[in-house]
């Protein structure tokens, strides 16, 4: 009973504190029932050790099969210590869904909002820039090297601008 009572007051302190309690529903599927659950213990693990995992804890659904294949759900519920460490974890593990639990409604100073928004536009840009790499004709590679040229270009510029402001 003390346990619950000093996770509660966690949450609270957290959520307090800018924390998000969250409930992340992930999909597992193999051809081995023991390993899926395995492999769901150790989802639950990589979880709590990522950067702003406050806490993390799951339930394992009983595994279904067909055709000789199995299936099972996890539920997870995340307490992190930002909105930006939710989506961090949002963007590594690819639940199917989520639900948000406390806090009701988050404000986000303009640093926390870059912040989100800075996380969400490079991991954008890495998967598009995996993807040209990895499946477009060396033509379109180039033109895409040469674009990255003149962005870094614009980049520079805008800098100095700034500098000189």
């Amino acid at each position: 009973m003390a346990e619950i009572k000093d996770l509660n007051m966690l949450i609270k302190k957290t959520v307090r504190d800018g924390g998000v309690l969250a409930l992340l529903y992930f999909d597992l599927h193999g051809n081995n029932k023991e390993t899926l659950v395995q492999l769901g213990a150790g989802l639950v693990q990589k979880v709590l050790n990522e950067e702003g995992v406050v806490f993390a804890r799951g339930e394992i659904d009983e595994p279904m099969e067909n055709n000789k294949l199995f299936s099972t759900s996890i539920e997870m519920k995340v307490l992190t210590e930002d909105l930006s460490s939710l989506a961090g974890l949002c963007s590594s593990f690819c639940p199917f869904s989520l639900e948000v639990i406390e806090p009701q409604g988050i404000f986000l100073d303009t640093a926390h909002m870059q912040d989100l928004l800075i996380f969400i536009s490079t991991n954008s840009y890495d998967y598009k820039k995996y993807i040209i790499e990895k499946v477009s004709t060396p033509e379109t590679r180039a033109e895409y090297a040469k674009n990255l040229q003149n962005r870094a270009e614009i980049g520079k510029r805008l800098l100095e601008k700034k500098g000189a402001g």
